[in-house]
């Protein structure tokens, strides 16, 4: 990368206003492990040959990140390097000097990722160093689930949806699209991701949400199941599922006050969700299927987990980038 900086970039640099973009990408530089990451990736990365090198690693797992953030296609991420300063500078580009790479590069590091499912372990790490940092705890899961929407057009090249997203009802409304399913911890931070289309029912995904480590299980009523409740507590496990009323018996005035103080807790299940769909813009898929979905999904949560925990991992002191 190079170091001779444009007029423009000075210019940039002493200007007196810093942006909520330059602070965000600043302290999500600061919390981002890049060498762990980095090195999960290096043993499928292409080894230099003749001719032009490829970018370097970090420099596409920036870009890569870019595109999380702000919900950028490949042509998109391309114009933005052009466009952005900010975008510059967490990559490590410059123009005066460094190749700002094409949609076709940024789309082969993705299919890179996509076809050795580096995310999932991307996310794996992640965990591991919030397990580490003692910020990530065990003493409980919260279960949820939540739905992406996709195109339901037929006006396409094939003529039909996607085959792999389905039609679910969620109260009066029909959505069409896939569904992820995630395990928290009480903070809210992600320790378990499942993708299934959208008419899978929530419980069905219960098993691959849980660390085994539990001392208590919290969750909607979409998770409530007699026989898990006496098996969690036979093996010494809360079970806080919000409970849900038989036919033709409603919930009594009691039940409805202990959903609603569980629902206070399982409340914060939903905060990972709010980063990724509404602050990063993930609400709708991009890609057809759930194999290119689910990579960009477990790199989403990851990256929302480092999010909700920026400060504690010393975000607060970081120094916009220069």
């Amino acid at each position: 990368m190079g170091v001779q900086r444009t007029f423009a970039s000075v210019a940039w640099a002493d200007k007196k206003k810093i942006t909520r973009r330059e602070r965000f990408l600043a302290e999500m530089n600061a919390v981002i492990p890049w060498a762990a990451l980095v090195a999960l990736i290096e043993p499928h990365y292409p080894r230099p040959k003749r001719g032009r090198p490829p970018m370097p690693i970090e420099t596409m797992l920036r870009i890569y990140f870019l595109q999380q953030w702000f919900d950028l296609s490949d042509p998109a991420a391309e114009d933005g390097l052009y466009d952005s300063e900010s975008m510059r500078r967490f990559a490590g580009l410059e123009l005066s000097d460094d190749a700002i790479p094409d949609e076709t590069t940024i789309l082969r590091f993705r299919h890179l990722l996509e076809e050795h499912r580096l995310t999932e372990r991307l996310f794996e790490a992640v965990r591991g160093l919030l397990e580490e940092k003692g910020l990530l705890l065990k003493a409980g899961t919260i279960v949820d689930a939540t739905i992406l929407s996709a195109p339901s057009s037929t006006k396409n090249a094939s003529r039909q949806r996607d085959p792999e997203m389905k039609q679910a009802r969620k109260g009066k409304m029909w959505y069409f699209g896939m569904k992820v399913h995630a395990g928290t911890d009480r903070r809210g931070l992600v320790h378990s991701l499942a993708t299934t289309d959208a008419a899978q029912a929530d419980i069905t995904q219960l098993p691959r949400l849980l660390h085994g480590e539990e001392s208590a299980l919290y969750g909607d009523k979409a998770y409530w199941k007699e026989e898990d409740r006496e098996l969690c507590e036979a093996s010494g496990i809360r079970y806080r599922v919000n409970r849900r009323a038989a036919p033709h018996r409603p919930l009594s005035e009691r039940w409805r006050q202990i959903n609603r103080a569980r629902s206070r807790v399982r409340a914060r299940g939903e905060h990972a969700f709010h980063v990724v769909k509404r602050l990063w813009g993930f609400s709708k898929v991009r890609y057809r299927g759930l194999a290119k979905n689910t990579t960009r999904v477990f790199t989403a949560f990851a990256l929302a987990n480092l999010y909700l925990v920026r400060y504690q991992l010393g975000a607060r002191r970081a120094q916009c980038l220069s």
